[in-house]
């Protein structure tokens, strides 16, 4: 699109908008998602991509969230965190892609936006889980937990101890040395993210901590990593 600018009546010559440097396309994109999701589910994940374009980055580590979509000046970014295993990697992103298409739904619907895990929510995740719940994609491990986890799916994945489970038993590395709070008994110290705190009493999906130093009580879950003191 041409701008025109009347200067001393005359007319300036007509400045056009450079494209971006780089524009994002199907190839592109499965390049870069080829290392962070299962194989047999590469061209899937890159098909949602096509329907409903959006920019895409691989995030550094975040403790509050796992993958993010946001919307902003008329385009759609979806983020996920880098250190996830394939497994983990691919229910994100088909967790936040769900979250675009429920917002692309009702974006003109201002008095009835959805709640943003609500049930719309909900029945898309469930409906793009759906062509992925098989053992081709998924070991069996991981399938089972999964299966039972998208019948009603929380708003985060984390939230569920037993997929957790299945899913980071497939990490790199030496997981023998792995430590979870679920593994130590009430009255038991340790450090979690760089603070410490003292286990106090085991509930459903998190456990009721006391911070040693601030004295303050937390819940934490059950399948967060420690450091036992």
């Amino acid at each position: 699109m041409f701008d025109f600018i009347k200067r001393k009546k005359t007319i300036a010559k007509p400045t056009v908008k450079k494209a971006p440097k780089s524009v994002l396309t199907k190839e592109i994109f499965s390049e870069a998602l080829s290392k962070k999701v299962p194989a047999t589910a590469l061209a899937y994940c890159a098909d949602l991509w096509e329907e409903n374009p959006f920019s895409f980055s691989i995030s550094k580590t975040r403790s509050s969230c796992l993958g993010n979509y946001k919307f902003h000046n008329g385009h759609h970014t979806i983020t996920v965190n880098h250190d996830l295993n394939p497994y983990n990697f691919l229910i994100t992103y088909i967790h936040e892609v769900a979250h675009q298409r429920v917002f692309i739904k009702y974006q003109k619907n201002i008095k009835q936006r959805p709640a943003p895990h609500g049930k719309e929510w909900k029945l898309n995740f469930q409906q793009l889980m759906i062509p992925l719940l098989t053992e081709s994609v998924f070991p069996m491990e991981i399938l089972r937990p999964l299966a039972d986890h998208m019948k009603n799916p929380p708003a985060s994945s984390t939230r569920d101890a037993k997929l957790m489970k299945a899913i980071k038993a497939f990490n790199e590395g030496d997981q023998s040395e792995v430590v979870y709070l679920e593994n130590i008994p009430n009255g038991q110290s340790f450090v979690f993210k760089k603070r410490k705190f003292q286990r106090l009493e085991k509930r459903r999906t998190r456990a009721l901590c006391l911070d040693l130093e601030t004295k303050r009580k937390y819940t934490i879950p059950l399948m967060a990593e420690i450091e036992v003191l």
